[in-house]
């Protein structure tokens, strides 16, 4: 059974958390580059250090959940942040390398596809996004191509960055869809120790087989890694986590695209990664694809709402991280 699509209004603090993660997860790519390391190291450092944040607060205030995760109705939900951690893995083990194979600009404006993979899941689980969210998604994603500048370029190099970051979308999608059933009853710091601890696990088992270093960084890169997993993973992932108790996977996904000028912009100012001449048009393009899905999708979801819970049946039931 595909999980409820019915959201409760937006708040003030899930508005704050999407303003915050987005602005969080666009240094991500930038730092990427930046960090004279692995790529797989720094995506499994930047887990195992986050769990290591929120661990000890997880297991010790949110004790009573992970007990439950015993239970029928708790192996579910477990279930689903293993596999969640799983896809995350992917995620990282592909999108990761990709920001240093080819451009920033050009891996997060592919990596930006990742709303069209999350539209395929919604159908694969019989949910049917309307035909408006399927509009804005597409000049969404156009408008994150165009900004950035993503295109498939002669040089191997580039070409296989540019495969791993479209690889990269398809597994976020896959974790995004995930953690949005795990957080149907799971609090954000529950689902994201469980999602986090798993995706590290694996990484580090791909580094250990694969011989790849996770020691004897210089000092500059340490504190590019630091910004990661205070940036782009407490306040960036952790923060998209949150709002799935609110917003769809599908919509979340949307919002992600902001990640692509906001990387490219960082990435001009930082690394002097000059953006394309149709950088500003672009933006304008996604911008509009983004208001096309929120508000065009709340419609949606106000005319589902009004047939599915009549008035006296009473307000909807809040779920908290």
């Amino acid at each position: 059974m595909p999980p409820p699509q019915l959201r409760l209004p937006l708040d003030p603090l899930t508005s704050t958390a999407v303003v915050l993660a987005v602005a969080a997860v666009s240094s991500s790519a930038p730092l990427i580059a930046f960090a004279a390391a692995p790529a797989l190291a720094i995506a499994f450092w930047r887990n195992a250090l986050a769990v290591a944040v929120l661990g000890p607060y997880s297991l010790v205030g949110r004790r009573h959940e992970f007990a439950a995760l015993r239970y029928d109705a708790g192996r579910r939900q477990a279930g689903y942040s293993v596999l969640a951690g799983v896809a995350l893995a992917v995620h990282f083990a592909t999108w990761m390398p990709s920001a240093q194979l080819t451009s920033v600009a050009t891996a997060a404006g592919l990596v930006a596809t990742q709303p069209v993979w999350q539209g395929l899941i919604a159908l694969g689980q019989g949910r049917r996004p309307p035909p408006v969210v399927w509009a804005g998604i597409g000049l969404a994603v156009l408008g994150a191509l165009v900004a950035t500048g993503a295109d498939f370029r002669s040089d191997p190099r580039a070409f296989l960055g540019d495969l791993l970051a479209l690889a990269g979308a398809a597994a976020a999608a896959g974790y995004t869809a995930l953690g949005e059933r795990a957080r149907t009853s799971l609090s954000t710091t529950t689902y994201t120790t469980i999602c986090y601890g798993v995706c590290a696990l694996l990484l580090l088992l791909v580094c250990l087989v694969g011989g790849v270093p996770l020691t004897g960084f210089d000092g500059t890169t340490w504190l590019a890694i630091l910004g990661l997993v205070v940036g782009a993973q407490l306040l960036g992932h952790s923060m998209f986590n949150y709002v799935l108790h609110r917003m769809s996977a599908t919509t979340v996904s949307v919002l992600t695209l902001l990640e692509a000028p906001g990387a490219a912009l960082i990435a001009w100012l930082w690394l002097d990664q000059a953006p394309r001449p149709w950088a500003l048009p672009g933006l304008g393009l996604l911008l509009v694809g983004v208001a096309v899905v929120l508000i065009g999708g709340a419609r949606a979801g106000r005319r589902t709402a009004a047939v599915a819970v009549p008035p006296e049946a009473g307000p909807l039931p809040d779920r908290t991280g």
